[in-house]
Order: C-alpha cells, then structure tokens, then sequence
C-alpha cells in the first residue's frame, strides 16, 4: 500500500500496518525538525498547547519522546477543547515563553485572541504551530472569535508554522529528468484553471516509487528464479510480497518533493518552516530529514526584539548596594565629626587644670568624647556592603558595628549620666556631712553600664548570632531594554529573634535615656554653671530620643532601599554625637574663652526638695561644698579657731568687768577707753561671725574630716580656777543679769531691727546698727556672750 496524502501518525504502526508506505511525511516529520530548530537558538525550555483531538495529541506525545534526552525540558503541558484561554493563562504563570501548539485553524484564531489578551506576545514569545493552514486562514474564522482583526494580526505576527515542503526547492534534475520548478510549471499548465493540490508531487513521485519497485522486483525475479514472474503476483502469495516490500524499502532517487526515502514505511522528506509577517507567510527555512539539517535562508527569520526570544525570564541578581559617591559624602561628614571630636579632646586634655574644665570632671569629659567617637567609627561599618567586602567580612561586620555602636552610645551616655549623679548625691543629701565621689567611682558607675552591655551582646552572640541574610524583592524589568528581568536582592544582618533582642537593647538604653532625664531634672536648680548640666543633658536626650525614634521608623520603612536606609542612619548618627558633644564642650569653650571665673563664682548651692508629709510641704535649703573648695575651707577654719580663742579672752574680760559694775555702780561712766575698746572688738568678732553664717555649714563640714582640738577645754581661762570664789553664785548671777540685760538691749536690739536708748520707733534701717554708726558715750559699755 502507498499513500500520497495520508499525514496521520496512526498509520506508522507497523504492528497494525506493516506494508504501509507513504510518499508524504507524517505529521510526526515535522518533529525532529522543530527539535534542530530548538537546538538552533539554544531554546531548552519549552510548553505545549493541544486541542484534545487525537491527531493532535498523538503529534504532541511524539514530540514529547523526540525532546525526552535531549536536555529539552518540557516545563507545562496544557490541553483545551474549546476555550483556550485557561491554558494560555496556566503557560503563562509558568513563564513559559516557547509555546509548540497543535489545533487548526479555528481554534488557533481563539488562542491568539487568548494571546493577545494576555500579553504573550512579541520580542519575548515565540509561537511554533502546525503550517498546513489554508492561505489567509485567520480570515475564515474572525468572526467566530472575540477578537478585533487588528489585535489578532498583532498577536499572530511572528509565529513560525511547520510543515512538510509541498515541492523540492533545489533546481537539480529529478529522477523523471525535470527540475522541480519545471516539473511544477507542466503540472499548472496542464492543470489550467483547477483547483491544486499540495499533495500532487508527493503523488507524482508516488508513481516513480511504485515504478522503481517493481522494476527492482522484476529484476530480483529474473536473477533468482527464471520460473516465476512477476505476472503471476497475488496476494497470498507471501514470497512475492516480501520481494516487493524490500523493493519499497530500497527505494532512493531524487524527485519533485526532494530525495525519496523510506524508514520503515516512513518518508524522509524535505520540512519548511514559515514566519507570519506582515500578514503573510514567508519562507524562512527547510529541514532535511536525510541529511538532519537545518537550513535558515540568510536570516530571514524576523523576531520581535533584537534577539531571539528567552527560553524562559532570565533572572539576573543584581545586589542592591550603597552608593558609592554616596559614602563618599557620609564617610567625609563622619571624618569632619572625628576631628571635631578630637578637637574637643585635645581642649578637655589641655586646660584640664582649669577651674572650669576640672569642676566639670574632664575623665568623664574624655569618655564622652569616646563615645562619640566610637559611634562616628561605625558610620564606616554601616556602608560596607556585599559590594565592598566577601560574604564572611560582611557577616563578621554585622556584629562588629553593632557592638561599637552599642558601647559607643552607653559610654557617651554613660559618663555624661555618671557626672551628673554625683552632682546629685552630693547636692541631694541633706544628713550629709561632707560627700567626696572621686572619678574612679564615676569610671566604676560607667564600667557597670558598660558591663551590662556586653553581658547581653555576648549572649546575643553566643545563642543568636548575626547571620548574612539575602532578601529577594518581585523582579524588575532591564531598565537597558534587554530581554531579562532584574531581581533585586538585598543582604540584611539577621537573626531567627531579631525583635526579642533588639528590644532587650532598645528597653536598656531607654531606661538609661530615663535615669539620665531624672538626674538633670534634680540638679537643675544648681547655681554653679560648671556643675550643672541639665540644661545641655535634657538637650541632649530630646534630640536624641526624637531622632533615634524617626532614623529607626523610617530604617524599618526603607529596608528595601539601601541607599535611603544608610543616609538615614549615618545622618542620625553624625548627628545625635555632634550634638551631645557640641552641647558638652562648646559652652565650656565659650565661657572659658569670655569670663573663665563666672561659672565658678557663685559656690552657695541651693536645692528645693519637696516632700509630702501628711498634708503639709516642707522646703529645706542647704549648703555644700565641692571637693575642689578643700584648700579655702583650711583658711577659714584656722581663722575661725582664731576668732572663738579671742571670744573667750574677752568673756572673762567681761565677767571682771561686771564683777567692777557691781562694786562701784557710780563708775561706769568712768571705764577706761582701753576697756571700751576691748568691748568694740567682741562686736565685731560678732558682727564677722554673722556674716558667716552662709559658710558655716561649709566650715562645719570640713571640721568634721579634721576636727581641731576643742577651744573651750584648752583655754586657759577656763581651766584655770577664777580669783573670785563664788563667782558664779546666785547672788551673783542676779548682779550681773541686772546689768547685762540692758545693755544687750540697747546693744543688740537694734542690729535686728529693735530700738537703742536715742530712738523712741524701731530702727529698721540697717545703717542705725551700731555697726554702721558711732555709739554714744553714755553707752559705750556692751556685752556680748551672756
């Protein structure tokens, strides 16, 4: 049996058919070829797209075993009956850009409706369907679809149909002694206005096969056996058969349709391939099924794009890095802060025996400026990204800028925080005597913050360390044009709790921000400049609360974005240490420069401590002295113990004094100016007393490290035993009150604000103290220390 236009693959059974030839090829041909156009253009990830109708399907599970090893993955197999549109959308979602469909010209007009619906066409699809459609196909079947002409035609355009080579299109002389252009211009002549027939030369060359069988039958026949002819053929005749069906497989010539050849009943035929352009279909290439070549005609193959189409999106990662121009700036800014910083040191260093910059603790000063140093330090650590460092640097970096960052802020904070408390504790403790802090308490208050630190960074990194972390963001198109799409990735440090321990660290550092708002709060009523800084602390801690809450909501909001997210944090770094360091050292400067001697002017320090009892209030103020005031307080103390011996010279002056008055009452206008003199200067040791009265608390303090020896017990005049023996009897007593007590009177009452013998109203005036003016004679005689 020989057939010239059956293309059903069913018919290659050999099982069921094993004496079926065919001069056409079967619809399975076109197979190989669209596997060397696969490998043509590198395509190795492909889909299928089949109407459920058997002919179809069997072309496709063919294929599907041409493709099986041959490195070709079939990634989405989809089938429709009558919509197609599912299946187009499910390709698709597969990113499948290679689509091989079988269907007919109907449903091919759904499916690029399908197509165009779906925005799966142009540079980056490309459609390979059946080329057996009827010229102008589409046009038969527009109307059955949805679709506008224009939007089908613009789907369509580019599609490359296969199908078997209707005539050979060499110009070699075939078997019957004609070319195939000459062969085809006798048959249309002869044909005149009848329809043609695609299958005519496979017809045409059918007769030359059966011609050639049977004379290579004949002459088998007449070699072998002389007896039997070929006349004599029947069909149970199974010898013969068998000499005519190697006669068929032996078949070899040239022909119309090309080089005639069966494999197993199969011809290996010439396959063309077309491409729709511009509303037509053009001839881009041929598949030789003998040779297994594949021939493209001068890269007449139009793609859409500038290049083949992608088997499939090309992913290409491109990491989303900092900026170069960008940590240009920053690093410049976080130099410039490091140079301030080391300015300030250098200015803390060198006049730190200035009274100014030594009442304002410059060891403290120092790690301020450390700490603010150690936190410009790792801007740098920030902005080395995957771009600049190795996957292991960058892990390590992770912990490393967390860990200078987290002990940059607790030592700036800390010493600043630690200052301020012991201006607290020496100015809040009223039962106090005497409070020296020296800063090695102060440097044990820091390292204590500072070991708390550590203690949660060591067990952050023992039982959840940092790790390099990739974040892959929904992909971008090529911004150059280019056939790819770019997806972002992104390196974060992380860990599995992440939340749990940044909030261990945030929770520590507030309740330090805290203590530090309460320390400046109580010392904000200090009157020594030099001491107090709460004005500058509670400046500190707003601005740098407020920052650090914006910089780490908007971090968290750019996280994405590399570039947005380091400016911000570098930014809120450089500023929260410029500020505080600014806020520490600048007005020390200032004032330095200007009035060194202002901020330590005013030593009487008062301090309001309210406290509700039942429901009363009560105010205390009270006095304290700085561990820098210990060298005056020696002078006065001295002078002081001066003061009371002379005091006690004088009472026992005065008691042989009185002892006189009482005797010889008439003469007490009569004293000696000598005694007058003596009384004269107990008013002033009085009077130079009182106006101590705002140090002697400081006097006091001091006196209790270094007591002196008491007064009262190692004078003399009260140790030794008084000349008048009963002194100090009633009797005598009553003399002496009788004559003391107006003169206190008189002497004493009008420096707070009483009367003296000459003013009938109160002197309210200080300057009728007898302080302030001359005593008249008839009272020229006082008493002090009754």
């Amino acid at each position: 049996q020989l057939s010239f236009a059956a293309t059903t693959p069913e018919l290659a059974d050999k099982k069921k058919y094993p004496y079926f030839f065919r001069t056409v090829p079967s619809d399975n041909a076109v197979n190989p070829a669209i596997l060397k156009l696969l490998k043509h253009y590198k395509w190795k990830r492909v889909g299928t797209l089949t109407q459920d109708v058997q002919r179809f399907s069997e072309v496709r599970n063919d294929l599907t075993g041409v493709l099986y090893g041959e490195d070709i993955e079939i990634s989405d197999t989809e089938s429709f009956s009558n919509d197609p549109c599912t299946s187009v959308k499910k390709l698709k979602g597969n990113d499948v850009r290679i689509i091989l469909g079988q269907f007919d010209e109907e449903m091919a007009v759904k499916v690029f409706c399908c197509a165009y619906d779906e925005d799966m066409y142009g540079s980056k699809y490309q459609w390979i369907i059946p080329g057996w459609y009827e010229n102008l196909w589409w046009e038969s079947w527009i109307n059955s679809s949805q679709c506008l002409s224009k939007n089908l035609l613009t789907a369509m355009e580019g599609y490359i149909g296969v199908d078997f080579e209707p005539l050979s299109s060499k110009r070699t002389k075939t078997i019957s002694g004609r070319t195939p252009q000459q062969y085809e211009k006798e048959y249309n002549d002869k044909r005149g206005d009848g329809q043609s027939s695609k299958f005519h030369g496979y017809a045409y060359d059918g007769i030359w096969v059966i011609a050639k069988t049977l004379q290579r039958a004949m002459k088998y026949l007449n070699s072998t056996n002389k007896h039997q002819k070929i006349e004599d053929f029947n069909y149970t005749n199974h010898k013969l058969g068998k000499i005519f069906l190697d006669a068929m497989n032996e078949t070899n010539f040239i022909g119309v349709t090309g080089q005639v050849v069966f494999r197993n009943g199969e011809r290996m035929g010439t396959i063309k391939f077309t491409q729709f352009q511009e509303r037509k279909e053009v001839k881009v290439g041929e598949y030789n099924a003998v040779a297994d070549e594949l021939e493209i005609m001068n890269n007449s193959i139009r793609f859409q794009g500038l290049e083949p189409p992608k088997d499939k999106t090309i992913i290409q990662e491109e990491l989303r890095k900092i900026s170069l121009p960008l940590y240009s700036i920053l690093s410049a800014l976080t130099i410039l802060g490091m140079i301030m910083a080391s300015a300030f040191l250098f200015f803390n260093i060198k006049n730190r025996n200035q009274k100014l910059i030594k009442m304002s603790s410059p060891y403290m000063n120092n790690l301020i400026i450390l700490g603010g140093m150690l936190s410009y330090a790792s801007i740098f650590l920030f902005g080395l990204d995957g771009s600049f460092v190795s996957e292991k640097t960058f892990e390590t970096l992770c912990t490393v800028r967390t860990w200078i960052l987290t002990v940059g802020y607790t030592t700036a904070f800390g010493a600043m925080f630690a200052k301020t408390w012991r201006v607290h504790a020496i100015f809040k403790n009223v039962k106090m005597k005497k409070k020296i802090i020296k800063d090695q308490k102060l440097l044990v208050i820091v390292g204590g913050m500072l070991l708390i630190d550590l203690c949660i960074l060591i067990c952050w990194q023992v039982v959840d360390p940092l790790r390099r972390t990739v974040e892959k963001y929904n992909m971008e198109p090529d911004p150059a044009g280019r056939d790819i799409s770019i997806r972002p990735i992104l390196e974060h440090c992380e860990n599995t709790h992440m939340t749990i321990w940044l909030g261990i660290v945030y929770a520590y550092k507030g309740l330090l921000m805290l203590f530090g708002c309460f320390l400046a709060w109580e010392t904000r009523n200090v009157s020594i400049p030099a001491l107090n800084d709460s004005k500058y602390i509670g400046m500190s801690v707003y601005n740098v609360g407020i920052m650090c809450i914006i910089g780490a909501a908007v971090s968290f909001l750019t996280r994405d974005q590399p570039n947005v997210q380091f400016c911000i944090v570098a930014l809120v770094i450089i500023f929260c240490s410029t500020i505080t360091l600014c806020l520490v050292f600048v007005p020390k400067l200032i004032t330095l420069r200007t009035n060194p001697d202002a901020a330590t002017q005013n030593r009487r320090f008062q301090f309001t401590q309210n406290q509700k009892k039942e429901d009363s209030k009560t105010s205390t103020s009270v006095t304290s002295v700085n561990q820098t005031s210990t060298s005056r307080l020696e002078g006065l103390q001295s002078e002081n113990h001066r003061l009371r011996m002379k005091i006690t010279e004088l009472d026992k002056d005065l008691e042989e004094v009185t002892m006189q008055l009482q005797d010889t009452p008439e003469k007490t206008t009569y004293i000696k100016q000598n005694h007058y003199q003596d009384l004269n200067d107990i008013l002033s040791i009085r009077n130079f007393t009182d106006s101590k009265d705002g140090e002697k608390a400081i006097l006091k303090n001091h006196l209790d490290q270094n007591p002196p020896a008491q007064w009262g017990s190692s004078d003399p005049s009260r140790t030794s035993k008084d000349p008048i023996e009963d002194i100090n009897s009633p009797e005598h007593i009553q003399r002496r009150l009788s004559l003391q007590l107006p003169i206190l009177h008189h002497a004493y009452l009008p420096s707070i604000g009483g009367v003296d013998a000459s003013c009938a109203s109160p002197c309210v005036s200080p300057s009728a103290s007898p302080r302030h003016r001359h005593v008249p004679p008839s009272f020229r005689v006082m008493v002090s220390g009754l």
